[in-house]
């Protein structure tokens, strides 16, 4: 007869927190590999909302996720391509994270999940 093993977890997390565990999730079940700049990237912009490309690069390069504000804009075109975020205008073009991964960021979250194990 199999054993069940029931792992029950809680944790508080605060919004940028959310946002960068959504992120992870989303991006572990579409199998894509992202360095941990740009999780830090996407989480900045998650919290930040649609915001003008070069003001965010500005303010992602200066809480030094990156070096300079090209190198963010290189991690940009990357996100889009992934399918990550949008891209929005023509002059002063906009930046947000994509509808498709519907984020939550209002406030702080309690998460509580289970992982069930089975043991044969």
């Amino acid at each position: 007869m199999a054993k069940v093993k029931v792992i029950d977890t809680k944790a508080q997390l605060t919004r940028s927190e959310m946002i960068k565990f959504q992120l992870v999730m989303y991006c572990h079940f579409k199998k894509m590999t992202l360095s941990e700049a740009e999780f830090n990237c996407l989480t900045l912009l998650g919290g930040l909302g649609r915001y003008e490309l070069t003001e965010f690069c500005t303010i992602a390069a200066s809480h030094n996720i990156f070096k300079n504000t090209q190198t963010v804009r290189n991690c940009l075109v990357n996100m889009e391509k992934k399918g990550l975020i949008l891209k929005e205008g023509k002059s002063k073009k906009k930046v947000s994270i994509h509808a498709d991964l519907n984020l939550h960021s209002n406030n702080n979250v309690l998460l509580s999940y289970r992982v069930f194990y089975i043991e044969s």
